[in-house]
C-alpha cells in the first residue's frame, strides 16, 4: 500500500465541488423479464440489502467521517429538492423487492434529523418481498435524538436499530464526535430502543489506534451490565471510505487484536454467521451475558459474499461502499419511466457488478489516487 496522506493534507486539498458525485441516467434494456427474485451480479452474489440514505446532513462531526475542517458551515449541502421523496423512496424500495432484496436499512447523514421519518418507515413496512414475506426494516444512527423517537420508530414498523458509540468515556466521546455532544444522551437513546422492543439493538464501535481503543473493555463491560443479551456490542476496523478522513493504516487496529483484549477480560466462543453476507464475526461471552462482533473490512474483507447495494440521498446506486461513480435512478423515477423499466434498469446495472475493493486494497487497482475520488461515507451511509 502506498504512503498515505498525513489527516491535514488529506482534509484541505479537497474542493468541495469534488464531493459530489455525477452519474448518467442508467440504460433501459428492452424486453428484459420481469423480476424473479434471482438477480445476481458477475461474481454470483444476490441482491439481498438496500441502503438507503435519507439525509446527506449530520449534527456530529466525527473525524473518520465528517471532518470539521471539511464540513464547516460554509459546505453546501444538498437542497430539499434535490432529496428523493418518501414515496420516491418507497417506489425505488418495490423494485429491489422484486429482484430479492429482503432487508432494507435506512441511513445518512444522521437518518433521524429527515423529518416524519416514522412516515416513511410506514410506507416501507407496506412493501413485500418477491415471495409475499415482510421486509427487514431497520435504521443506523448516532443515537443523539433516539430517546424521543424510539417508541414512534417502533410503532410505525421500524424492526431494529443500530446505534454508534464510539466510547464510553465523555471526554473521548465528545471529541471524537467534536461538537460536544453528551455520551449520557446516547446510552439514553439505547435504553429507549431496548424498552421500545427495537431489540437485540446493534451497537457500533469504530477503533482507531491511539485514539479511543483503550475504551474497547470499558464499553464491552457496560453493555454487558446494562444490557445484558438485549444490545449486541460491534467493532469495527477504522476504514479508507471517501478521501476526507485522513485515513492511515497504523491507526487501524486489528479486529483480532481488538478481540484478544476482549479475551484477556472475558471468555469467548465463536458463533456461526446468523445470515448470508453477514459482516460481522459473531462471538459471545461463555457466561451468557450476550455477544458481540467483528468487522474487519481491511485486514479480513468480505467482498466475496456481498450483498448490498447503496441508494444516495438524491437517488444515485451505488454498488460498493468504496465507490467512486454512481449510477441515476431518480432520473428514472421522475423521467416518466415505468416500474417494469426502473427494474430493468437495476438489474442490468446489478449484472455487472464485479466490486471487490476491500479484496483490491493496496494494489494498483485499488490505490488512493488511481481513478475518480471515492464516495464520503455521509452521503451514503455506512
Amino acid at each position: 500500500m502506498g504512503e498515505a496522506a498525513s489527516p491535514l493534507q488529506a482534509r484541505t486539498v479537497i474542493p468541495l465541488a469534488d464531493l459530489r458525485y455525477a452519474a448518467q441516467r442508467p440504460p433501459v434494456p428492452r424486453d428484459a423479464p420481469p423480476p424473479n427474485g434471482l438477480l445476481s451480479d458477475r461474481l454470483g452474489r444476490p441482491l439481498r440489502d438496500l441502503r438507503i440514505s435519507v439525509t446527506d446532513r449530520c449534527n456530529f462531526r466525527c473525524s473518520y467521517c465528517m471532518p470539521k475542517e471539511v464540513f464547516d458551515r460554509h459546505y453546501a449541502f444538498l437542497p430539499q429538492a434535490s432529496l428523493l421523496s418518501f414515496e420516491e423512496i418507497t417506489r425505488t424500495a418495490a423494485v429491489f423487492a422484486a429482484h430479492g432484496t429482503t432487508k432494507l436499512r435506512l441511513t445518512g447523514g444522521e437518518p433521524l434529523l429527515r423529518r416524519h421519518l416514522h412516515v416513511l418507515i410506514e410506507q416501507l413496512s407496506a412493501l413485500r418481498g418477491h415471495e409475499g414475506q415482510p421486509l427487514d426494516i431497520t435504521l443506523t444512527t448516532n443515537g443523539s435524538l433516539l430517546a424521543r423517537q424510539a417508541g414512534a420508530l417502533r410503532a410505525a414498523g421500524l424492526k431494529r436499530v443500530t446505534v454508534s458509540l464510539d466510547a464510553l468515556d465523555d471526554n473521548v466521546f465528545q471529541r471524537m464526535n467534536d461538537v460536544g455532544f453528551p455520551v449520557a444522551d446516547v446510552l439514553e437513546g439505547i435504553d429507549a430502543a431496548v424498552h421500545a422492543g427495537l431489540s437485540p439493538v446493534k451497537v457500533n464501535m469504530v477503533v482507531k489506534r491511539g485514539t479511543n481503543d483503550h475504551e474497547i473493555v470499558p464499553l464491552a463491560r457496560h453493555v454487558r451490565e446494562r444490557w445484558g443479551a438485549a444490545v449486541v456490542l460491534r467493532f469495527i476496523e477504522y476504514m479508507d471510505v471517501g478521501a476526507s478522513n485522513g485515513w492511515r493504516m497504523d491507526e487501524v487496529l486489528p479486529s483480532a487484536d481488538v478481540r484478544a483484549r476482549l479475551a484477556a477480560a472475558f471468555a469467548l466462543e465463536p458463533l456461526p454467521p446468523s445470515a448470508a453476507g453477514e459482516t460481522a464475526e459473531r462471538w459471545r461471552y461463555a457466561d451468557g451475558r450476550g455477544e458481540v462482533g467483528f468487522i474487519s473490512s481491511v485486514t479480513q474483507a468480505f467482498c466475496g459474499d456481498c450483498n448490498r447495494a447503496r441508494l444516495s440521498t438524491e437517488g444515485k446506486l451505488f454498488l460498493c461502499l468504496f465507490a467512486s461513480e454512481g449510477h441515476d435512478l431518480r432520473a428514472l423515477l421522475r423521467g416518466g419511466a415505468s416500474d417494469a423499466e426502473i427494474a430493468a434498469a437495476i438489474g442490468l446495472i446489478w449484472q455487472q457488478r464485479d466490486d471487490r475493493y476491500s479484496e483490491l486494497r493496496g494494489s494498483a487497482l485499488a490505490e488512493p489516487g488511481s481513478g475518480q475520488r471515492r464516495i464520503e461515507m455521509h452521503y451514503i451511509g455506512g
